[in-house]
């Protein structure tokens, strides 16, 4: 070891009175010009009595006193200093706190411990093999580490060391050393000659004989390594470290319960589509992020889906997309255009935080036109199935992502026919370091077009197929929609009936009489078909009265619910209001909205709107419904 550069801090050594006149000497260069520095009483400038340099703590008062004490105002001479040669390697390393061993050989023997060591592990006997002499080296698992450092003749370190049980934590750091191999001397005796300082380089004295174990005769073995082992008590970091661990993982895991709060505990279920939705969250190294997803019914059959990724990390982004849901939600109400979504949600995410955006897309699906109108803010493309494996990818239009601000977004359509597959998705499941994105995308179209069962099964294999397990390094969320196919009995729960209305007086008896024939034969209970008729009356007339053609009356029957549609040529929607005793009219969506069990208007993309009722079917038609669901699922 290279003691040269420490002595300067042990007290008592030629070096460290040279280290403080070096000291007494800068502080006096600078300042010249000034105060002189103060002189020793007996008029002494710069050395002791004895030659030695003076002690540059004594500082001048202007009095020429110095603050050193009776013994430098006398003259007094300073202890004469040991040099550097004289001290003892064994008392330097006795005195360290650390715990230093010294061991030798390729058993590793045990040469030497200090006190610092055996007061941590227990006294311990010389000349016995590490493994044996030193089990704690072992536990701490630096016997592989000692072969490495005297075969390389390298030092190496090893960095929190904690042995088992819970024990303390060390920073290890073994450094090979080399000595005169004595001949027929022990490691004990080779040790006790170091620590005498007394011998010379090549030579160990062990009684009458010299290090060759022949009088008079020159060393000529090869020099014997060692390896010296020093054992600095890291515990307290390694505490503290650890504190900063668990602190870190309750954040993370209260970032994560956020996150899956405000994601949906249940997905809903819509009457056309089969729906499931997976969320992975990053591994322990990544902080969650803001990905989320939603599913929406909007009524007359139609369903909203949505999935986004608020930019950043932790409980923050979760917030944002905590905000972004619920405003998707209520601007969902409102049955708006995606791209007119999209643009309210892009002024309310400037407003959140203007230093934070999302990607988003935000898709419709409508049963009656086998479409799937969607809007792109920053977003990855939908990617769908087709029932013979084809995959297509859904890229335009794209737009900026949310709360960029300034731009106008448009509205796509992409067909979405019985027996196909869509998948909406975040960067997290397509994105790789060094890979770009769009190879992401297409190694997602492989796994997809052989990926085959239900939407949930198609989740994991598409996740296992892009790698994503535990430890990803970034969010993953993914949403998977089917549009069965029905044949058979099932395909006698879904029917489609319309009715062009040309005007007229004679349109309202014609719409009255369509509406009866129709539910009979779908076979509804007469309550129903009464209710139904009465509705679509009500919906006619009104469309008749405030709307312009072309007119349309739709009925439709799901495994859960009668829709009834009436769509016109005028883009004013009705809204429900008080009417007064004396009015003749006024009444038609107030007797709707009491009779039907949800009801709503939206504007058509081509011009227009849509007036429509809903009524629940009886409970022993659901419950057979339920079991050919879980038939299904089976």
């Amino acid at each position: 070891m290279n003691f040269t550069r420490w002595s300067a801090r042990f007290p008592g050594t030629q070096r460290r009175a040279a280290a403080r006149s070096e000291h007494a000497a800068a502080q006096a260069k600078r300042g010249e010009g000034s105060v002189p520095a103060a002189r020793g009483a007996a008029g002494h400038s710069g050395t002791a009595p004895d030659g030695c340099p003076a002690d540059p703590t004594v500082r001048g008062t202007g009095t020429g006193t110095p603050a050193s004490g009776a013994a430098a105002g006398t003259g007094t001479a300073h202890a004469p200093v040991p040099s550097l040669d004289e001290l003892s390697v064994r008392d330097v390393l006795g005195r360290l706190p650390a715990l230093v061993a010294l061991v030798h050989g390729p058993e590793h023997r045990v040469a030497y411990v200090n006190d610092a060591y055996t007061a941590g592990f227990g006294a311990r006997t010389p000349g016995g093999p590490a493994h044996l002499a030193l089990p704690e080296l072992g536990e701490l698992g630096l016997l592989p580490l000692l072969d490495q450092v005297q075969r390389s003749g390298k030092s190496r370190t090893a960095k929190n060391r904690t042995a088992p049980g819970g024990g303390s934590s060390y920073t290890v750091t073994c450094t090979p050393v080399e000595f005169p191999r004595s001949g027929g001397a022990t490691a004990a005796d080779a040790t006790a000659a170091t620590g005498a300082g007394t011998s010379t380089p090549g030579t160990t004295t062990t009684g009458a004989r010299t290090a060759t174990g022949t009088e008079g005769e020159a060393d000529t073995t090869p020099h014997h390594t060692g390896v010296l082992v020093h054992l600095a008590d890291v515990t307290d970091h390694a505490e503290a470290a650890e504190r900063l661990r668990a602190s870190e993982r309750r954040q993370r895991e209260a970032a994560v319960t956020l996150q899956r709060s405000l994601l949906p505990q249940e997905l809903e279920q819509p009457d056309d589509l089969r729906v499931a939705a997976l969320y992975q969250p990053g591994g322990t190294e990544a902080a969650v992020g803001g990905d989320w997803y939603d599913v929406i019914t909007l009524g007359a059959g139609r369903t909203a889906l949505v999935i986004g990724d608020v930019m950043g990390r932790g409980v923050r982004a979760a917030a944002v997309m905590g905000q972004l849901r619920t405003a998707v939600r209520a601007y969902a109400r409102l049955d708006l255009p995606p791209h007119e979504v999209l643009q309210l949600l892009d002024g309310l995410a400037a407003e959140i935080d203007a230093s934070q955006i999302a990607t988003c897309v935000y898709a419709v699906h409508d049963p009656n036109e086998g479409l799937l109108a969607y809007a792109s803010a920053g977003h990855l493309p939908i990617l769908v199935r087709d029932e013979d494996g084809t995959v297509r990818r859904a890229a335009d239009p794209t737009g900026p992502p949310l709360g960029t601000g300034g731009w106008l977004h448009t509205s796509g359509t992409i067909a979405l026919g019985p027996g196909s597959t869509a998948v909406l998705y975040t960067d997290g499941l397509v994105e790789r370091r060094g890979e770009d994105i769009d190879e992401g995308v297409a190694s997602l179209e492989r796994a997809l077009s052989g990926a085959q069962g239900t939407p949930a099964v198609i989740c994991g294999r598409l996740m296992r197929a892009l790698g994503v397990d535990a430890d990803h390094d970034d969010d993953v969320a993914v949403m998977v929609l089917q549009q069965p196919a029905r044949t058979g009995a099932d395909a006698e729960l879904f029917h489609n009936a319309a009715l062009e209305l040309l005007g007229g007086v004679e349109a309202a008896p014609r719409a009255r009489a369509f509406a009866q024939g129709v539910l009979a034969s779908w076979r509804f209970p007469v309550e129903l078909c009464d209710l139904g008729v009465l509705a679509a009356s009500e919906l006619v007339a009104n469309s008749l009265q405030h709307g312009t053609p072309p007119m349309r009356l739709r009925l439709r029957r799901t495994d859960r619910r009668l829709i009834i549609e009436v769509t016109d040529g005028d883009d004013h929607l009705p809204r429900r209001r008080r009417a007064e005793p004396a009015d003749e009219t006024g009444r038609g969506i107030s007797i709707v909205a009491t009779i039907a069990s949800s009801w709503g208007s939206r504007r058509t993309p081509g011009g227009g709107k849509a007036v429509w009722c809903e009524f629940a079917l009886p409970d022993k038609d659901k419950n057979k419904d339920k079991d050919r669901e879980k038939d299904r699922d089976r």
